[in-house]
């Protein structure tokens, strides 16, 4: 089940690995460098296909230089000019940066973390789909997928092992669910 409407057009889906405990990172400026070379070879298919990926400041400044072969968005409240094809930064709403996506042709994104931007896209009910991997690592203790409390209702739509220890999910987002109803 997809909540594409006829109004937007693009679909967005969440690609995220978690340790086997649930945790995305042990901290919001670690670069996430304990998943396995299929996470990041899947992550990388994944949002170039898609063309764009987008994320908030935290997450663009853990990485060492900007995603190539795809449009980087970076969401901010205070956005800085960029000087570079592939990268953009945002401070308007989700939904008006879709819009904006739209506009440009593009029919997919990649939301990309961290916690705060995925609940923000997850309030405003624009993530289609979730594509989560799980390593074969543990913490204890970290970030989650969201910063704030979420009810929501997935539908699984594949399962596979990527490498000998690591696992894929892909759910479709069936609906947001506030106070147990729709």
């Amino acid at each position: 089940m997809n909540k594409i409407t006829d109004k937007r057009k693009i679909k967005v889906t969440l690609v995220m690995t978690v340790s086997a405990d649930g945790v995305t990172a042990r901290s919001r400026d670690e670069f996430v460098d304990w998943s396995s070379s299929a996470d990041k070879k899947l992550f990388a298919k994944i949002s170039k296909d898609a063309g764009a990926v987008i994320m908030g400041k935290n997450t663009f400044d853990t990485f060492e230089g900007l995603l190539p072969d795809r449009l980087n968005i970076v969401m901010c409240q205070n956005p800085r000019g960029s000087f570079k094809e592939n990268l953009m930064f945002f401070s308007g709403s989700p939904e008006s940066l879709l819009d904006e996506l739209e506009a440009k042709g593009y029919t997919e994104a990649v939301l990309a973390g961290g916690s705060y931007t995925n609940f923000k896209f997850y309030e405003e009910n624009l993530i289609d789909e979730l594509i989560l991997t799980i390593s074969p690592v543990m913490f204890g203790k970290g970030l989650s997928v969201f910063n704030s409390a979420v009810n929501a209702e997935l539908k699984l739509k594949d399962l596979r092992k990527i490498d000998e220890d690591t696992v894929m999910l892909n759910y479709y987002f069936k609906k947001k669910v506030s106070n147990g109803t729709e």
